[in-house]
């Protein structure tokens, strides 16, 4: 009988890291997919830039679970007191922000070179590292993956070794110290509000 246990489970300790093994594989050619098709949209002259921008927000936007971002970098001690109305009112501004961020950064691309590396299993969680490399310079982008409802979504990014996530929650929960949350929504209707990491005037 013990033989039959242990046989069982080495089965499905195998068939799990298979599993797992596939599940990594196809999240590291998501990543590419999606990244080629941003350059190869990027480089696309025939689109002038408001075209090109809804084109490459298309592309991202199934990527990225944005609401479960708003939140945490919100956190708990200012996100549960919400009702429905504001969650989503601070969600849409929030998203709106990371995007327009995403697209200003996208403006400095010149003809750079993008790697992905194979995607590693941390807890429940996935990462995929990539590096943009411009002549002697290389910046690593690190895409984190939680999964949700059965799909692998982006939940967090680090920019040289700098959590997007962090840096917003890090910056809301200072402005919110001495300030209203309808003061924190105004602010991020503007184009000075908060910004994440950008990795720029760092290099490996």
């Amino acid at each position: 009988m013990k033989i039959v246990v242990i046989a069982s489970m080495a089965v499905a300790l195998l068939f799990s890291q298979a599993a797992s093994a596939n599940t990594r594989e196809e999240i590291k050619n998501l990543v590419e997919e999606r990244i080629n098709v941003v350059i190869q949209t990027l480089k696309d002259k025939r689109l002038d830039k408001s075209a090109r921008n809804r084109k490459i927000i298309d592309t991202i936007s199934p990527f990225f679970d944005f609401q479960f971002m708003a939140k945490v970098c919100l956190g708990k001690k200012h996100w549960n007191p919400l009702d429905q109305a504001k969650r989503r009112e601070f969600t849409d501004l929030f998203v709106k922000r990371l995007r327009e961020f995403y697209l200003e950064k996208l403006d400095l691309f010149s003809n750079e070179e993008v790697t992905v590396e194979e995607a590693k299993k941390v807890k429940k969680r996935i990462f995929v590292v990539s590096h943009i490399i411009s002549n002697d310079k290389k910046m690593e982008i690190i895409y984190k993956f939680r999964q949700k409802n059965n799909e692998w979504k982006v939940y967090d990014m680090e920019v040289l070794g700098v959590s997007v996530v962090q840096t917003y929650r890090s910056q809301f929960a200072g402005f919110l110290r001495k300030n209203s949350f309808e003061d924190l929504l105004e602010r991020l209707k503007t184009k000075d509000g908060f910004n994440a990491p950008t990795g720029e005037n760092k290099t490996s």
